[in-house]
């Protein structure tokens, strides 16, 4: 490989790595699983429910991937508050259950069905991440 190649394969990475992702699931195994492979191209929060995605929300994130049955706020709720709060970055649902027409007026760029595999979940994010 030439130095160039080599350089622009870096500069691609340093430039994913400044995305911040913020995945709410409340399923441990799939927040874990998600997160390890998001991790390989973006920074990742993780948040188990609701309230600690409120919490978690901050300036810095980038695209929220958001479940749609979490305990206590539910997907649409957190969604609803934060975009009452001004949160206008993107946000993709990823859920077992079908998309509600709640979701759309509530501009989701994107929506998966679960199960998401690797190459799914990291179009998703780079297909809705505004540009740096």
């Amino acid at each position: 490989m030439n130095s160039d190649s080599s350089q622009a394969t870096e500069r691609d990475r340093d430039e994913a790595w400044e995305t911040t992702v913020l995945l709410v699931d409340d399923e441990q195994h799939l927040r874990e699983a998600y997160a390890d492979l998001l991790e390989k191209r973006f920074t990742v929060l993780t948040a188990a429910d609701g309230e600690a995605a409120l919490a978690a929300m901050t300036d810095n994130v980038d695209v929220l991937l958001l479940d749609r049955r979490l305990p206590g706020l539910d997907g649409a709720d957190v969604l609803d508050e934060l975009r009452k709060n001004g949160y206008d970055r993107p946000v993709v649902i990823v859920s077992a259950v079908d998309p509600l027409l709640q979701e759309i007026e509530q501009h989701v760029e994107e929506y998966l069905f679960k199960p998401v595999n690797r190459d799914e979940l990291i179009e998703a994010v780079e297909q809705v991440t505004p540009p740096q």
